[in-house]
């Protein structure tokens, strides 16, 4: 038999069979092929397939089309809910050789009217894999993209405490002119123990494994208390590969955004921000952005690195106007929520605002109490650099030039440095917060440099005709879960010092209660005297600052310090005694006493004093008026001090003056 003989023996029965099953199908069509499929898909599964309706088949080899109406897809037995699929009808592109590889892969599938609701379980089983246990990854049916024209999506996570219901629908009929947004969807529920609305818009084809295409999203969403809307493109939306996407973001308070993101960021006043948001590989980038928080303005570019150990934030951020009420969160002041300016200025009450029982004079604090959340600072690193031009302050603090460069690293806070004007001079702070350890664990080097005094208090009447500088060291080590703890257990010393300069007379004549004086300057107007030296040095242990010196030397009277400043408790017990060096015909001659709260300290005097003074006096006028002035004269004279030996005991904050800046310098 000849090769032409069998070949056409060959196609003789190659055809008898195709024309076979060409008249079974048209005879019985594909619906025999049901049962296959379901039996199939139950004993690979263990979850029931139904398919009720037709089954078709249309011919595009290597990728036949095909339909089926009306299928189920049972879920797990451990679901809440009984199907994992509901679709009137489903018509899908097979890939063959994929199949013949053993891989069921599916370039593209149209769902009519579907119900898909996926869940995962606390042990991580995952109702979409579909081996019999939900944990194989690979278990999964491969789908390119998807359309449908209206449908339900369920997602229900227990552990992530997520739980979301979404209706999505063709917005083709919608539309009146061509849009890249042919899909429209809305959803509520619960994302990451946060309530979740949401609503947008997307292209017409869900590209769920293409890791090429940019898919275009519109997306206005509500996360607890924060407000997202963003525009853009999302490419690979199943591994999210790349995002190109302007991103606003509106909330009360930026650390409600840690549970959503994972990634710990710093407790804010009230917040808008609007930028760019690029994703590239592992690389999130939130760049050009423009915001507020509290009353302060914030712009720069933010970039988060993940695939490491812990993520890696880096951050380069300018403010205009910067608010120092808007950085008490960082620090552990209470946060507050935004108001205009002429709202505060009005005395409007904070909205949803309600009064403390606890907000009494005597209950409130100055010093930051108010914990730091140590556990977020093991999630990532960071690098952020901060710099403010202009600081508003309602304690009529003149800051300004704000610097600050944190890192992060390994729960690890350091502050390298935190710089800014102060009064006409220079702060300058070295930090170290080890959150490592409970309580922290602080280090504190502050340097205070060439600070005016006029300008230090500018809300003093008599300050503002004080001249010279003010030059002083901090150096303190604490522990405590706040800065206020910090403080009251803190070891180490203050120094102050003012080499020079020159200060109001009528300050002077008050503070000794030199009576005749205070008179005369009233009468023809206040006069700068020589400001010889003024020392505080400070020893500071268990959070009490106890003074080894302090001393104001001015031309005219000197004025000594003894006492205590207690951190831990916010009170002052400072006694203040003077001895003018000129004979004053009329004084009272009494200590002062500085006692109290930080919050509202009172100034006094030694009222027994005061009264056997005045007794004295009334006792001699009896006799005769001249001598009545007798116990009210304060003859002096006070000698100078000795400012050489004084200074040098303060030598840390006398080394802060520059050698070139010794002698004072006049201020207009």
């Amino acid at each position: 038999m000849t090769f032409t003989r069998i070949f056409k023996w060959v196609a003789l029965v190659l055809l008898a069979i195709a024309t076979a099953a060409t008249l079974f199908i048209l005879v019985f069509g594909w619906n025999w092929m049901r049962q296959p499929i379901e039996r199939y898909a139950l004993h690979k599964t263990g979850r029931v397939l139904a398919i009720k309706g037709d089954l078709t088949l249309g011919y595009h080899w290597p990728v036949p089309r095909i339909l089926a109406r009306e299928v189920t897809f049972a879920n797990p037995a451990w679901a809440r809910e009984p199907l994992l699929l509901n679709v009137r009808a489903v018509q899908f592109e097979l890939d063959l050789l994929k199949l013949f590889q053993g891989q069921f892969a599916f370039p593209h599938v149209h769902l009519q009217q579907p119900a898909v609701f996926l869940e995962q379980n606390a042990e991580g089983r995952k109702s979409w894999l579909l081996d019999r246990e939900q944990k194989d990854e690979e278990a999964r049916i491969h789908i390119g993209s998807v359309t449908l024209d209206e449908g339900k999506l369920g997602f229900d996570d227990v552990a992530g405490k997520t739980r979301i219901r979404a209706d999505i629908s063709s917005g083709i009929a919608q539309q009146q002119v061509a849009s890249p947004y042919a899909l429209v969807f809305s959803a509520e529920g619960q994302y990451k123990g946060n309530s979740f609305k949401a609503k947008g818009s997307g292209g017409p084809a869900l590209a769920l494994r293409d890791e090429s295409v940019p898919y275009p999203l519109q997306l206005d969403a509500t996360f607890g208390r924060t407000h997202v809307h963003g525009e853009g493109t999302v490419t690979g939306l199943l591994k999210l590969t790349a995002l190109d996407m302007r991103l606003a973001l509106r909330g009360e308070n930026l650390d409600q955004l840690f549970p959503i993101i994972g990634i710990a960021t710093p407790h804010t006043r009230a917040y808008v921000t609007d930028g760019h948001l690029i994703r590239t590989g592992n690389e999130w980038h939130y760049q050009d952005f423009k915001g507020r928080f509290g009353e302060s303005d914030i712009a720069g570019s933010v970039k988060v690195m993940v695939g490491g150990q812990r993520p890696m934030l880096a951050a380069d951020l300018t403010s205009n106007v910067l608010d120092i009420d808007d950085l008490g969160p960082f620090i552990g002041a209470r946060a507050g929520t935004v108001r205009s300016a002429r709202q505060a200025a009005a005395g409007v009450p904070v909205e949803g605002a309600q009064p403390s029982p606890a907000a009494t004079p005597s209950r409130m604090r100055v010093l930051p109490n108010l914990p730091f959340n140590t556990d977020r600072w093991s999630s990532l690193d960071a690098d952020v650099k901060l710099r403010a031009k202009t600081i508003r302050r309602t304690a009529a603090l003149p800051l300004e030039n704000l610097r600050m460069h944190m890192l992060l690293r390994d729960a690890v806070v350091t502050l390298q440095p935190l710089d800014f004007g102060l009064a006409g001079g220079h702060l300058n702070a070295f930090i170290t917060l080890d959150g490592r350890k409970r309580p922290i664990q602080m280090q504190a080097r502050v340097k205070a440099q060439k600070v005016l005094i006029a300008k230090l208090f500018p809300t003093a009447q008599l300050n503002k005709a004080s001249i010279g500088q003010v030059n002083g060291v901090f150096e303190l080590k604490g522990t405590g879960d706040s800065v206020g703890q910090m403080l009251a257990t803190s070891n180490g010393q203050v120094s102050l010092v003012v080499a020079g300069g020159q200060i109001s007379r009528l300050m002077m004549e008050k503070a000794g209660l030199h009576l005749w004086e205070m008179l005369q300057l009233n009468l023809s107007g206040d006069q700068l005297i020589e400001l010889r030296c003024a020392v505080a040095d400070f020893d500071v242990k268990a959070g009490i600052l106890r003074p080894n010196t302090l001393v104001l030397d001015t031309q005219v009277t000197t004025i000594t310090g003894t006492g205590s400043i207690d951190l831990g408790r916010e009170r002052l017990d400072l006694t203040l005694n003077q001895k003018t060096k000129n004979t004053s015909p009329l004084a009272l001659r009494s200590p002062l006493y500085i006692r109290g709260s930080f919050i509202k300290p009172a100034v006094g005097v030694d009222k027994g004093k005061l009264v056997a003074r005045a007794g004295g006096a009334v006792v001699l006028g009896l006799l005769n008026p001249l001598l009545a002035l007798i116990p009210l004269i304060d003859p002096g004279p006070g000698k100078d001090s000795d400012c050489g030996p004084l200074l040098a005991s303060a030598k840390d904050a006398k080394a802060a003056v520059p050698g070139e800046d010794k002698k004072p310098v006049r201020q207009n």
